[in-house]
């Protein structure tokens, strides 16, 4: 095993100011382009992206469809607010990359005492690898249901094709950044299909958008849905995303890059948000009332659809959870590279991290453990890293000598702590019930 003092490119990692800034943005955050409209805006799209595939891994597909199969569209009013919480705690963590020109990772390094960095990059190390485990077997499972393949070899292929997808890196940020997209859209359309499949209630969805809850398990759940839309490992992969990928060189370029920065984040975000809707509301209409029992387990909820929507309905779902393992088992990866190198300042090959990133994945389909079960059980290790990844930023982002012009304003400061302190209340309530 191979290790660097420094970021390359050589290790497989395009993210941060080993490789050159966008030239098409940069030319039209300088007024050098006589671009117009959307094309104005389109080479400015991609880092959040990237970021929102944690808020659609298949993590949220068990919750999702627990929560429209137990309480129909009632929970729709918090995977909105879960995702607007999201929107301002991801625009915060891309607006330290724009201003500082480095991640969250190396600030903390750079600022804060020798062994409390250490121990950040410890506990994020473990969050890396929970998230990387829940994906793997997300995307492992979705092999098994499509092919018929037992888990173990569909593990094989999720391996295979996530090195594949990693070597993208070594193209740029651009190529890596339209596979990404390419893995959202399969996403969305693939509940597309099944949201005009399952034809929701209108006025249901309508009711479901109105905040409300139907006893102490509605509350559970809810408190699961939202304690686990913030992810730890993409705050700190989001500042690496935007950090020197367009050249801001004043004052007013670092605003205007800002600007634009949060069009890619409501985007992006947003259209994490629907898919997630989607997600519940199918299920919702599916599965709600028809007394099936664990309908979160991502098998029972793929064998159900058959009967009750059609093949077709069944298809999308293994498919869109594919997507959405593959994709977030390589954000996963990239996270962990940022960590490491913004932290202690080493690299390793990616395809190394890879493989020993998953291997856990693999020890737990060999040991016969519930695939469901584990992928829950890892999203509870995530909640740990929460409030370390949280605070630094709102600390961060709130000094001037850090941010610049683009310090947060004090209203969205005290905001970014009222949701901190929010999240990481739920997350410690979600640890405290899940292991009583």
């Amino acid at each position: 095993m191979s290790v660097s003092a420094e970021p390359s490119t050589s290790a497989g990692l395009s993210l941060s100011s080993a490789q050159p800034p966008d030239a098409q943005a940069s030319a039209v955050l300088a007024g050098q382009s006589q671009k117009r409209g959307l094309a104005r805006i389109l080479p400015f799209i991609g880092p959040a992206v990237i970021a929102s595939i944690a808020y659609m891994d298949p993590g949220n597909f068990a919750t999702n469809i627990q929560g429209g199969a137990d309480f129909g569209y009632r929970l729709l009013w918090v995977i909105l607010a879960a995702n607007l919480m999201a929107m301002l705690i991801q625009s915060l963590s891309a607006r330290l990359g724009i201003a500082t020109g480095k991640n969250l990772p190396e600030l903390i390094r750079e600022r804060w005492p020798r062994p409390l960095v250490w121990f950040y990059w410890v506990q994020a190390e473990l969050v890396a690898i929970a998230t990387d485990l829940a994906e793997f077997i997300g995307a492992a499972v979705a092999i098994h249901l499509l092919t018929g393949l037992p888990l173990l070899w569909g593990a094989a292929v999720t391996a295979v094709i996530s090195l594949w997808i990693l070597g993208f890196q070594s193209r740029g940020r651009r190529p890596a950044e339209l596979l990404i997209g390419g893995f959202v859209l399969v996403i969305g359309l693939a509940y597309l299909v099944q949201f005009v499949m399952a034809r929701p209630q209108l006025a249901s969805l309508g009711q479901g958008l109105v905040p409300s809850f139907a006893g102490p398990d509605s509350v559970y759940l809810a408190v699961g849905i939202i304690g686990a839309t913030v992810m730890p490992h993409v705050i700190y992969l989001h500042s690496a995303l935007t950090q020197g990928r367009v050249q801001a060189t004043t004052d007013e370029q670092k605003l205007r890059l800002a600007r634009l920065n949060r069009i890619d984040v409501m985007g992006a975000m947003g259209l994490a948000g629907v898919i997630n809707m989607a997600m519940l509301a199918v299920a919702a209409a599916t599965f709600h009332g028809q007394n099936i029992p664990d309908a979160g387990n991502l098998e029972t909820a793929y064998r159900t659809l058959t009967p009750l929507l059609g093949p077709a309905a069944s298809v999308a779902f293994a498919v869109a959870l594919l997507a959405s393992g593959l994709s977030s088992t390589v954000v996963g990866t990239m996270a962990g590279q940022v960590i490491m190198q913004g932290f202690v300042n080493f690299s390793i090959p990616l395809w190394v991290r890879r493989t020993v990133t998953m291997l856990p994945a693999f020890v737990v389909i060999l040991l016969g453990l519930d695939p469901t079960r584990t992928l829950v059980l890892s999203q509870v290790i995530l909640s740990f890293g929460v409030p370390f990844a949280l605070v630094p930023l709102l600390l961060f982002t709130a000094r001037r000598d850090v941010m610049g012009v683009l310090v947060s304003r004090p209203a969205v400061t005290r905001l970014g702590w009222v949701i901190a302190t929010l999240i990481i209340g739920l997350n410690g309530y979600l640890l405290w019930e899940t292991l009583r």
